[in-house]
């Protein structure tokens, strides 16, 4: 292909080396490197000069350098000239952070010693209420991201399976949100031999869309567990809402990071009478217990996708199994280069 050039950043070199690979294309000379200060510095090895640059660097391992890194690409890439930059970013980072939902302490302490007092005077302190609990300042973080990306200079993004697709809409660049739902129901009719009597299973309500869409593809039934926090990455209980009974149950998410969600789902759905549990992840972040948590859990596997580098997890834990993606999202910058529809990715894996 004319025209094109692919630069890796450091998160992920090998999912980058099998997109290019894939495409039949030599990866781009790019050397990343660091002043003794820890500044990043990044050196482009080639001329980009009316190309079509796209820059693989996924969210993952030392994010806020490898984020810093991208920008410093995209912008390089940008002032020698590039016609376009567009950034490939598997995971995307800070993606959880994508909206204000947290209220502050001292603002529920002003509310409860207002309402009472408000309620019994209403006719003498009409303004007594201030409900400042609604604007919290916990960050959108996301928001920032996507601003920082597109001040850069990137004028398209490639991502795969959001944590919240409205995240497209904190851009005004073009944003190709891919998905892993294809290649995941691949790996289920290939690996899972019990799949026609299978349920699929989301463990939160938020991934109820995700899961009756695999469920419908499959002609299966689904089921999903609502699970009530106390605070962040710390499940108190959960409620299974549908039925799994002598069924094999299939964990579909997003991702995992901790795996306390999904651990604990796997305990509810063997106590509520499945014969296997799965899991399903797009990305498969890991930290902190998530290995130790995965190893004594009683999951037959735990399937990611390689937006995020998995050798060194598999080594820990026998159970984790890996889908290549690559090919979904070489055939994604094929397309967009071409300037062909990228929507026939959404439903098939490429050949």
């Amino acid at each position: 292909m004319p025209n094109i050039k692919i630069f890796s950043g450091s998160s992920h070199p090998d999912l980058s080396q099998k997109i290019a690979d894939r495409l039949g294309l030599e990866l781009g000379k790019v050397v990343t490197k660091k002043f003794s200060n820890q500044e990043t510095c990044v050196e482009i090895g080639e001329s980009v000069r009316g190309e079509d640059v796209y820059i693989v660097q996924s969210g993952c391992g030392e994010i806020n350098d490898n984020l810093m890194e991208l920008l410093i690409m995209i912008n390089a890439c940008k002032i020698a000239s590039a016609s376009r930059v567009t950034a490939v970013i598997p995971c995307f980072p800070y993606a959880r952070q994508d909206k204000k939902d947290k209220v502050g302490v001292r603002d529920i302490c002003l509310l409860t010693s207002v309402m009472p007092f408000a309620i019994q005077h209403q006719d003498k302190k009409p303004a007594a209420i201030s409900i400042s609990s609604h604007s919290s300042r916990a960050p959108i973080s996301a928001k920032l991201v996507a601003n920082m990306l597109s001040v850069s200079g990137a004028d398209h993004i490639i991502t795969m399976d959001l944590h919240a697709s409205q995240i497209q809409g904190f851009f005004d660049i073009p944003v190709d949100n891919l998905y892993a739902e294809p290649a995941v129901l691949k790996w289920i009719k290939e690996n899972i031999p019990e799949w026609k009597n299978c349920t699929i299973v989301s463990p939160d309500a938020g991934g109820a869309k995700r899961v009756t869409s695999i469920a419908d593809r499959l002609n299966v039934d689904f089921a999903l567990i609502h699970k009530e926090r106390k605070k962040a990455n710390e499940v108190d209980r959960m409620v299974l809402v549908g039925d799994v009974t002598d069924r094999v149950a299939i964990l579909v998410d997003d991702m995992a990071d901790t795996c306390g969600t999904i651990c604990h789902a796997a305990d509810k759905l063997i106590s509520a009478g499945a014969t296997k549990v799965y899991a399903i992840l797009t990305h498969g972040i890991f930290s902190g217990p998530a290995i130790s948590r995965i190893n004594n859990a009683c999951f037959e596997a735990v399937v990611v996708t390689n937006t995020i580098p998995q050798e060194e997890k598999m080594k820990h834990c026998p159970k984790i199994q890996v889908i290549d993606i690559s090919m979904i999202l070489a055939e994604a910058i094929r397309r967009t280069h071409n300037g062909e529809s990228v929507s026939y990715l959404f439903s098939h894996v490429p050949l």
